[in-house]
């Protein structure tokens, strides 16, 4: 858990500097969030379970099988991403490869294709159960909820995640949700709503393994509500300073998932320094070999920019 989670930290610290040294023009981060994804994914089986992800959610991807180099030639947009070609924004995860549902810039889309693909399963008889995700802000799209009913009346094996990383772009909680809690909301839906502390991934690896079981044994969808803190700017277009102090970031980064999990580790003494250290080099150099290939892969063929665009 912990060495996915550092790679997604790793992945996307190692953006934004690409961004500000002008080689990349976009990013949009999951620092804050990791603890959240990879106790999610950890629970589901990465061999049949699907994956309709949000733009955050790199360490998912991460966990289901894409590697740092698939980031950078997704970043740098170059012919062999494998999200979309090097055609879409960085973050529009998309792999046929690990069941991982294209996700397109509307924001909760992802929600209804990922009930239609749990609906799909059980008329089918397939043994799969759908894992889909969105920040607290998008769950107030109609979309959500119409994908949230229909689970409902037909007990599908869908889990809907909602990472709340408490602002909405710009919006702080108080302001975008009647109630506060996201996790209530399932109650009307026919479905349990938990709450769940995102930054304890031990935690929500506990919550998602039982939403999981009761999927697959036919007793319908859950509502996750994982609640943790966004540590970077919505996007590296956005000043957060705009709408939150300094202070305030530096007071969440302490409970930091990330940093929760290696004060656990160090507590338990369940690795050494040399281990740590190793670990840390090993992954450095994981990445620093994925910026290299990316930077000089090739690019998308112009000849070819209207493949898969209908008129």
């Amino acid at each position: 858990m912990y060495r996915y989670m550092l790679l997604a930290r790793k992945v996307d610290e190692k953006m934004w500097l690409l961004n500000r040294a002008g080689k990349l023009p976009f990013v949009v981060s999951c620092q804050g969030q990791e603890a959240t994804q990879i106790g999610i994914a950890y629970a589901l089986d990465r061999q049949k379970d699907w994956l309709c992800p949000y733009y955050r959610d790199l360490g998912m991807v991460l966990l289901f099988g894409q590697t740092a180099k698939d980031q950078m030639l997704s970043a740098f947009a170059k012919k062999d991403d494998p999200n979309s070609g090097g055609r879409q924004m960085p973050n529009h995860f998309g792999d046929h490869r690990y069941r991982i549902l294209s996700g397109s810039s509307p924001v909760t889309t992802q929600f209804l294709h990922a009930v239609g693909i749990a609906y799909a399963g059980k008329i089918t008889g397939e043994d799969h159960v759908v894992l889909t995700s969105c920040g607290e802000g998008s769950s107030n799209q109609g979309d959500w909820h119409e994908a949230l009913n229909f689970a409902g009346v037909h007990k599908l094996p869908v889990i809907f995640l909602v990472e709340n990383n408490l602002y909405a772009i710009s919006v702080p909680l108080e302001k975008q949700l009647a109630g506060g809690n996201v996790a209530e909301r399932g109650q009307g839906y026919g479905m349990p709503g938990i709450r769940v502390d995102g930054n304890d991934v031990f935690g929500v690896y506990e919550v998602m393994k039982e939403a999981v079981e009761r999927a697959r044994s036919g007793e319908g969808p859950t509502l996750i509500e994982a609640v943790s803190y966004r540590l970077t700017p919505h996007s590296s277009d956005d000043d957060d300073l705009a709408y939150r102090t300094r202070e305030e970031v530096e007071e969440a980064k302490k409970r930091d998932g990330l940093f929760v999990l290696e004060k656990y580790l160090d507590d338990h003494q369940l690795w050494t320094l040399d281990e740590k250290e190793f670990l840390n080099k090993e992954l450095d150099v994981e990445i620093t070999e994925a910026i290299k290939f990316a930077e000089s892969a090739a690019h998308p063929d112009p000849t070819d920019l209207s493949k898969h665009v209908y008129a």
